[in-house]
Protein backbone atom coordinates (compact mmCIF):
# COMPACT_ATOMS: atom_id res chain seq x y z
CA UNK A 1 0.00 0.00 0.00
CA UNK A 2 1.38 3.41 -1.01
CA UNK A 3 1.53 6.34 1.41
CA UNK A 4 -1.31 8.01 -0.44
CA UNK A 5 -3.45 4.86 -0.18
CA UNK A 6 -2.70 4.70 3.54
CA UNK A 7 -3.78 8.33 3.90
CA UNK A 8 -6.98 7.69 1.93
CA UNK A 9 -7.89 4.76 4.16
CA UNK A 10 -7.26 6.73 7.36
CA UNK A 11 -9.00 9.90 6.16
CA UNK A 12 -12.04 7.81 5.14
CA UNK A 13 -12.16 6.23 8.59
CA UNK A 14 -11.86 9.59 10.33
CA UNK A 15 -14.46 11.23 8.09
CA UNK A 16 -16.87 8.40 8.89
CA UNK A 17 -16.32 9.17 12.56
CA UNK A 18 -16.95 12.86 11.89
CA UNK A 19 -20.27 12.07 10.19
CA UNK A 20 -21.34 10.00 13.19
CA UNK A 21 -20.26 12.33 15.98
CA UNK A 22 -20.16 15.78 14.35
CA UNK A 23 -16.69 16.21 15.86
CA UNK A 24 -13.80 16.64 13.40
CA UNK A 25 -11.13 16.79 16.11
CA UNK A 26 -9.54 13.41 15.37
CA UNK A 27 -9.44 14.14 11.63
CA UNK A 28 -7.81 17.53 12.13
CA UNK A 29 -5.28 16.06 14.57
CA UNK A 30 -4.33 13.44 11.97
CA UNK A 31 -3.89 16.04 9.21
CA UNK A 32 -1.72 18.23 11.43
CA UNK A 33 0.39 15.27 12.63
CA UNK A 34 1.02 14.10 9.06
CA UNK A 35 1.61 17.57 7.57
CA UNK A 36 5.45 17.28 7.39
CA UNK A 37 5.54 20.91 8.51
CA UNK A 38 7.68 22.66 9.44
CA UNK A 39 9.83 21.50 6.56
CA UNK A 40 10.64 22.31 2.94
CA UNK A 41 7.60 20.49 1.54
CA UNK A 42 4.13 20.04 2.95
CA UNK A 43 2.62 16.57 2.61
CA UNK A 44 0.91 17.02 -0.75
CA UNK A 45 0.07 13.30 -0.89
CA UNK A 46 -1.97 13.83 2.25
CA UNK A 47 -3.78 16.83 0.73
CA UNK A 48 -4.51 14.84 -2.44
CA UNK A 49 -5.78 11.90 -0.38
CA UNK A 50 -8.04 14.25 1.59
CA UNK A 51 -9.41 15.77 -1.62
CA UNK A 52 -10.05 12.42 -3.30
CA UNK A 53 -11.79 11.03 -0.23
CA UNK A 54 -13.93 14.14 0.20
CA UNK A 55 -14.95 13.92 -3.45
CA UNK A 56 -15.88 10.26 -3.12
CA UNK A 57 -18.03 10.86 -0.03
CA UNK A 58 -19.62 13.97 -1.57
CA UNK A 59 -20.70 12.03 -4.67
CA UNK A 60 -22.07 9.15 -2.62
CA UNK A 61 -24.35 11.10 -0.24
CA UNK A 62 -25.87 14.61 -0.56
CA UNK A 63 -26.11 14.91 3.24
CA UNK A 64 -22.41 14.14 3.59
CA UNK A 65 -21.70 16.68 0.84
CA UNK A 66 -23.21 19.49 2.93
CA UNK A 67 -21.30 18.45 6.04
CA UNK A 68 -18.07 18.24 4.06
CA UNK A 69 -18.66 21.61 2.41
CA UNK A 70 -19.06 23.35 5.76
CA UNK A 71 -15.96 21.59 7.11
CA UNK A 72 -13.81 22.48 4.09
CA UNK A 73 -14.87 26.13 4.11
CA UNK A 74 -14.03 26.34 7.82
CA UNK A 75 -10.60 24.79 7.22
CA UNK A 76 -9.85 26.90 4.14
CA UNK A 77 -10.15 30.09 6.13
CA UNK A 78 -8.06 29.19 9.16
CA UNK A 79 -6.24 32.51 9.47
CA UNK A 80 -2.55 33.14 8.79
CA UNK A 81 -2.26 34.18 12.44
CA UNK A 82 -3.56 30.80 13.64
CA UNK A 83 -1.68 28.80 10.99
CA UNK A 84 1.32 30.78 9.70
CA UNK A 85 3.51 29.67 6.83
CA UNK A 86 5.36 26.50 7.76
CA UNK A 87 3.27 25.76 10.83
CA UNK A 88 1.77 22.21 10.90
CA UNK A 89 -1.72 23.74 11.06
CA UNK A 90 -1.17 25.32 7.62
CA UNK A 91 -2.09 21.91 6.17
CA UNK A 92 -5.67 22.48 7.33
CA UNK A 93 -6.00 25.44 4.97
CA UNK A 94 -4.42 23.48 2.13
CA UNK A 95 -6.85 20.59 2.63
CA UNK A 96 -9.83 22.92 2.99
CA UNK A 97 -9.06 24.72 -0.27
CA UNK A 98 -8.56 21.41 -2.08
CA UNK A 99 -11.85 20.16 -0.64
CA UNK A 100 -13.73 23.22 -1.89
CA UNK A 101 -12.35 22.59 -5.37
CA UNK A 102 -13.34 18.93 -5.56
CA UNK A 103 -16.81 19.47 -4.08
CA UNK A 104 -17.44 22.24 -6.59
CA UNK A 105 -16.23 19.97 -9.36
CA UNK A 106 -18.90 17.33 -8.62
CA UNK A 107 -21.73 19.61 -7.46
CA UNK A 108 -23.04 22.17 -9.98
CA UNK A 109 -24.90 23.89 -7.13
CA UNK A 110 -21.58 24.63 -5.39
CA UNK A 111 -19.49 25.78 -8.37
CA UNK A 112 -20.10 29.51 -8.16
CA UNK A 113 -19.60 29.62 -4.40
CA UNK A 114 -16.48 27.46 -4.74
CA UNK A 115 -15.04 29.96 -7.21
CA UNK A 116 -15.89 32.82 -4.86
CA UNK A 117 -14.06 31.12 -2.00
CA UNK A 118 -11.07 30.24 -4.19
CA UNK A 119 -10.95 33.83 -5.40
CA UNK A 120 -10.68 35.02 -1.79
CA UNK A 121 -8.04 32.41 -1.00
CA UNK A 122 -6.00 33.39 -4.08
CA UNK A 123 -4.93 36.52 -2.18
CA UNK A 124 -3.77 34.59 0.89
CA UNK A 125 -0.29 35.65 2.05
CA UNK A 126 0.76 31.99 2.39
CA UNK A 127 2.17 30.62 -0.87
CA UNK A 128 1.13 27.03 -0.13
CA UNK A 129 -2.50 28.12 0.16
CA UNK A 130 -2.19 29.91 -3.17
CA UNK A 131 -0.78 26.73 -4.74
CA UNK A 132 -3.77 24.80 -3.36
CA UNK A 133 -6.06 27.35 -5.04
CA UNK A 134 -4.43 26.63 -8.41
CA UNK A 135 -4.97 22.90 -7.93
CA UNK A 136 -8.57 23.52 -6.84
CA UNK A 137 -9.14 25.49 -10.03
CA UNK A 138 -7.78 22.56 -12.04
CA UNK A 139 -10.40 20.32 -10.44
CA UNK A 140 -13.11 22.79 -11.39
CA UNK A 141 -11.79 23.24 -14.94
CA UNK A 142 -11.76 19.48 -15.47
CA UNK A 143 -15.49 19.08 -14.74
CA UNK A 144 -17.17 22.50 -14.63
CA UNK A 145 -15.41 24.52 -17.30
CA UNK A 146 -18.60 26.16 -18.56
CA UNK A 147 -18.85 28.13 -15.32
CA UNK A 148 -15.16 28.24 -14.40
CA UNK A 149 -13.64 29.68 -17.59
CA UNK A 150 -15.90 32.79 -17.69
CA UNK A 151 -15.25 33.40 -13.99
CA UNK A 152 -11.49 33.19 -14.48
CA UNK A 153 -11.83 35.52 -17.47
CA UNK A 154 -13.14 38.09 -15.02
CA UNK A 155 -10.16 37.53 -12.73
CA UNK A 156 -7.82 38.06 -15.67
CA UNK A 157 -9.55 41.20 -16.92
CA UNK A 158 -10.25 42.95 -13.64
CA UNK A 159 -8.73 40.99 -10.79
CA UNK A 160 -5.67 41.58 -8.65
CA UNK A 161 -2.19 40.36 -9.56
CA UNK A 162 -2.72 37.32 -7.32
CA UNK A 163 -6.11 36.52 -8.86
CA UNK A 164 -4.44 36.61 -12.29
CA UNK A 165 -1.67 34.43 -10.95
CA UNK A 166 -4.21 31.86 -9.73
CA UNK A 167 -5.98 31.84 -13.11
CA UNK A 168 -2.85 31.09 -15.14
CA UNK A 169 -1.41 28.65 -12.60
CA UNK A 170 -4.73 26.80 -12.63
CA UNK A 171 -5.32 26.56 -16.36
CA UNK A 172 -1.70 25.95 -17.45
CA UNK A 173 -1.83 22.22 -16.78
CA UNK A 174 -0.79 19.94 -19.69
CA UNK A 175 -3.65 17.47 -19.22
CA UNK A 176 -6.24 20.25 -19.27
CA UNK A 177 -4.69 21.84 -22.34
CA UNK A 178 -5.26 18.65 -24.34
CA UNK A 179 -8.77 20.10 -24.65
CA UNK A 180 -8.74 22.67 -27.51
CA UNK A 181 -11.20 25.04 -25.83
CA UNK A 182 -9.13 25.18 -22.64
CA UNK A 183 -5.90 25.64 -24.58
CA UNK A 184 -7.46 28.57 -26.45
CA UNK A 185 -8.69 30.06 -23.17
CA UNK A 186 -5.23 29.67 -21.61
CA UNK A 187 -3.57 31.55 -24.47
CA UNK A 188 -6.24 34.24 -24.26
CA UNK A 189 -5.67 34.62 -20.50
CA UNK A 190 -1.94 35.08 -21.05
CA UNK A 191 -2.47 37.68 -23.76
CA UNK A 192 -4.77 39.73 -21.54
CA UNK A 193 -2.52 39.49 -18.49
CA UNK A 194 0.60 40.48 -20.40
CA UNK A 195 -1.20 43.51 -21.80
CA UNK A 196 -2.01 44.49 -18.22
CA UNK A 197 1.64 44.02 -17.26
CA UNK A 198 2.87 46.04 -20.25
CA UNK A 199 0.67 48.97 -19.27
CA UNK A 200 1.23 48.66 -15.50
CA UNK A 201 3.09 51.23 -13.46
CA UNK A 202 2.97 49.33 -10.14
CA UNK A 203 5.46 46.46 -10.44
CA UNK A 204 7.27 46.34 -7.11
CA UNK A 205 4.78 44.49 -4.94
CA UNK A 206 5.21 40.91 -3.79
CA UNK A 207 1.96 40.09 -5.59
CA UNK A 208 3.33 41.33 -8.91
CA UNK A 209 6.52 39.34 -8.42
CA UNK A 210 4.48 36.20 -7.69
CA UNK A 211 2.55 36.66 -10.93
CA UNK A 212 5.71 37.32 -12.94
CA UNK A 213 7.36 34.20 -11.51
CA UNK A 214 4.40 32.04 -12.52
CA UNK A 215 4.30 33.51 -16.01
CA UNK A 216 7.96 32.51 -16.30
CA UNK A 217 6.82 28.93 -16.85
CA UNK A 218 3.05 28.86 -17.52
CA UNK A 219 3.41 30.47 -20.93
CA UNK A 220 5.66 27.61 -22.11
CA UNK A 221 2.95 25.09 -21.09
CA UNK A 222 0.45 26.93 -23.27
CA UNK A 223 2.87 27.21 -26.19
CA UNK A 224 3.60 23.47 -26.01
CA UNK A 225 -0.16 22.87 -26.36
CA UNK A 226 -0.58 25.42 -29.18
CA UNK A 227 2.84 25.73 -30.85
CA UNK A 228 1.85 27.65 -33.99
CA UNK A 229 -0.08 30.56 -32.43
CA UNK A 230 1.94 30.24 -29.24
CA UNK A 231 5.33 30.82 -30.85
CA UNK A 232 3.91 33.59 -33.01
CA UNK A 233 2.77 35.31 -29.84
CA UNK A 234 6.15 34.72 -28.17
CA UNK A 235 7.87 36.37 -31.16
CA UNK A 236 5.62 39.40 -30.71
CA UNK A 237 6.47 39.60 -27.02
CA UNK A 238 10.17 39.34 -27.81
CA UNK A 239 10.00 42.61 -29.76
CA UNK A 240 8.69 44.61 -26.80
CA UNK A 241 11.05 46.90 -24.93
CA UNK A 242 9.84 45.90 -21.48
CA UNK A 243 12.16 44.47 -18.85
CA UNK A 244 9.58 42.23 -17.16
CA UNK A 245 8.12 40.85 -20.37
CA UNK A 246 11.58 40.13 -21.75
CA UNK A 247 12.38 38.25 -18.52
CA UNK A 248 9.19 36.18 -18.92
CA UNK A 249 10.08 35.35 -22.53
CA UNK A 250 13.64 34.30 -21.64
CA UNK A 251 12.47 32.11 -18.74
CA UNK A 252 9.98 30.25 -20.93
CA UNK A 253 12.57 29.69 -23.65
CA UNK A 254 14.69 27.81 -21.06
CA UNK A 255 11.99 25.21 -20.44
CA UNK A 256 12.68 21.75 -21.85
CA UNK A 257 9.17 21.49 -23.26
CA UNK A 258 10.20 24.23 -25.71
CA UNK A 259 14.00 24.13 -25.86
CA UNK A 260 14.27 20.39 -26.58
CA UNK A 261 11.23 20.02 -28.82
CA UNK A 262 11.67 23.21 -30.86
CA UNK A 263 15.39 24.09 -30.65
CA UNK A 264 15.58 26.05 -33.92
CA UNK A 265 12.55 28.18 -33.12
CA UNK A 266 13.83 28.88 -29.62
CA UNK A 267 17.25 29.83 -30.93
CA UNK A 268 15.70 32.14 -33.51
CA UNK A 269 13.67 34.01 -30.85
CA UNK A 270 16.74 34.31 -28.63
CA UNK A 271 18.71 35.79 -31.52
CA UNK A 272 15.84 38.18 -32.19
CA UNK A 273 16.07 39.40 -28.59
CA UNK A 274 19.82 39.99 -28.84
Amino acid sequence: MTRKETHIKEVARLLTGFFSSGDAGDLLAYLVAESRLPGPRANLELAAAFAETVQEFAVADPHDLHLLWDLCVELAFVSPEDAPTGDPHEVLGICGVRGIGVIGSVSPACVETALKHLGEASADPRWRIREAVATGLQDLLSRQRGTTVPELEGWVEGGSWLAMRAAVAGIAEPELLDEPDLAAAALRFHRKILIRIYTAEERRSEAFRALRKSLGHTLSVVIAALPAPGFEYLRQLATLDDQDIRWIVRENLKKNRLEKRYPETVQHIRAQMG
